[in-house]
């Protein structure tokens, strides 16, 4: 019978099943079977109106069922049919070896030489016939961008670095945290409280001072995509969430710039090269985002501190080779990382003629406001307006007092283990809406979480089911902990 692979963001909604095998003779069969299953994840696959989601893809092998006959597609008894959500016609992107060319010229290839000191640093490069003295000073010559130093900047700085590229621009606004510790390999302990571009710069130049560094320390916007992408050959996302991956997926088809993407989540990691002038861009993979709190950040999930190395490094291999126009580029190819079963997958990815962007009457002619564009509000991209919140003072306050509060824990099971309140209701955000009769209207009920998204969206879904009494407590437990109570850890 076909089997369906389930993408670690939905298997809250699948009893974390990550595979089912079921009875179906078509891709919609599939699909119904599996949501007959797990009725709670239906909503978040289909619309009301039985359309899939147009940023959840389904793949049958390695092709898009899209492109094949939709959900009417046919399955063989031994099927493998693969969602594809955001982590996210026409001809393919695939790029055949002969067509590649560097992205340097010869006019900058002419004013680049090499030093002994670098001849000897390089040497290993040197004697490949794929590189040669002509393809190393090709990667000085180079101008690359990293949008953002963190997990999948930090390897993808190291290595470019080392490997010669000649300029690296970086992005970047925030500061060295612990937290980051475990997968920045970039930042070091006597790092944290300092900017990151600081010490990326530090690191980048202890490598290889050869490396010239352009710092931009400021947030990507639309105001300033343009500006700061213009001068650069190369684009590498290492970005963390929606807004700025359509921003940059916008700014690079707009000055025609390619597109090394990679993300993580958990186990899990995709990567691929949008470019296009070339192949599919990235709204042709995912025309829209999904709603806000579908696929939990890194901060809310987590992330095994290896991937962004492996993703990274496939990122700086893709920016490399497309520097030195050598072999075949992930344009037109989507790379689908499963760390625990250690399983790499490839997708095939076609341009979209309808696409807003880069089809053949694109919509999207100037970059627009992607904050709302994505759903989502304010600096920390969390929906809180017009929810009622609870401060974590208040809240000591009025437990210190006796009051009879309600407090709903939305957590998962392991992360009480870090940190808790004593005396709480606890029931997974996944499971809330079927175990909401557990919970009495007339109770006042305070919602919390890690940093306050996820019980931001439960206290919205209670107070759309009637309940009056209920709060989000403001910034979760890692507030609390910082403003109340700092014998809890922080995480």
């Amino acid at each position: 019978m076909p089997t369906i692979y389930i993408p670690t963001a939905l298997r809250p909604y699948t009893e974390n099943r990550a595979s089912l095998t079921v009875d179906a003779a078509t891709v919609g069969e599939a699909m119904q079977k599996l949501t007959e299953a797990f009725p709670n994840l239906r909503q978040h696959l289909f619309k009301e109106d039985g359309q899939l989601r147009s940023f959840v893809n389904l793949y049958l092998g390695d092709e898009d069922v899209r492109h094949l006959q939709g959900l009417d597609t046919p399955l063989a008894p031994d099927a493998e049919l693969t969602i594809v959500p955001s982590v996210a016609g026409g001809s393919t992107g695939t790029v055949e070896e002969s067509s590649v060319h560097s992205l340097i010229d010869d006019s900058r290839l002419r004013a680049v030489s090499l030093s002994q000191e670098e001849v000897l640093r390089y040497s290993r490069h040197l004697i490949m016939p794929e590189v040669t003295m002509e393809g190393q000073r090709r990667l000085k010559a180079a101008r690359v961008l990293l949008i953002g130093t963190g997990g999948l900047g930090s390897p993808l700085a190291l290595y470019l670095a080392a490997a010669g590229v000649g300029t690296i621009g970086l992005v970047d606004f925030d500061v060295v945290d612990y937290s980051n510790l475990q997968r920045q390999i970039l930042h070091f302990t006597t790092d944290v409280g300092r900017p990151k571009l600081q010490s990326a710069i530090e690191k980048i130049h202890a490598i290889n001072p050869h490396v010239h560094v352009i710092p931009f320390e400021t947030r990507l916007t639309s105001e300033n995509a343009l500006d700061i992408m213009r001068d650069f050959d190369v684009i590498v996302d290492g970005t963390d969430n929606f807004p700025t991956r359509y921003l940059v997926n916008d700014a690079c088809v707009l000055l025609g710039k390619p597109n090394v993407y990679g993300s993580i989540f958990r186990f899990e990691g995709q990567a691929s090269v949008f470019w296009a002038e070339r192949g599919p861009c990235y709204r042709c993979l995912y025309p829209e985002p999904p709603p806000p709190g579908l696929v939990p950040s890194c901060a809310e999930g987590g992330v095994l501190g290896i991937l962004p190395g492996l993703i990274g490094l496939v990122q700086a291999t893709e920016t490399i080779k497309l520097i030195l126009g050598i072999g075949e580029p992930l344009i037109g190819r989507l790379l689908l990382l499963d760390a625990l079963g250690m399983r790499w997958r490839e997708l095939k990815l076609r341009k979209d003629p309808n696409c807003p962007v880069c089809g053949a009457n694109p919509t999207v002619r100037e970059l627009i406001d992607y904050v709302e564009f994505c759903g989502l509000r304010g600096e920390e991209m969390v929906e809180t307006d017009g929810l009622p919140c609870i401060t974590p003072h208040e809240l000591k306050r009025r437990l210190d007092a006796g009051e009879p509060l309600v407090l709903l824990d939305v957590r998962e099971p392991y992360e009480l283990e870090i940190s808790r309140l004593p005396n709480i209701k606890h029931i997974r955000m996944a499971e809330v809406p079927e175990r909401v009769h557990e919970l009495n209207p007339a109770d006042e009920i305070v919602v919390i979480c890690r940093s306050g998204g996820r019980s931001g969206q439960i206290t919205r879904l209670l107070m759309q089911m009637g309940y009056r009494r209920v709060k989000n407590l403001a910034g979760g437990m890692n507030a609390y902990a910082q403003e109340v109570d700092p014998s809890l850890p922080v995480y």
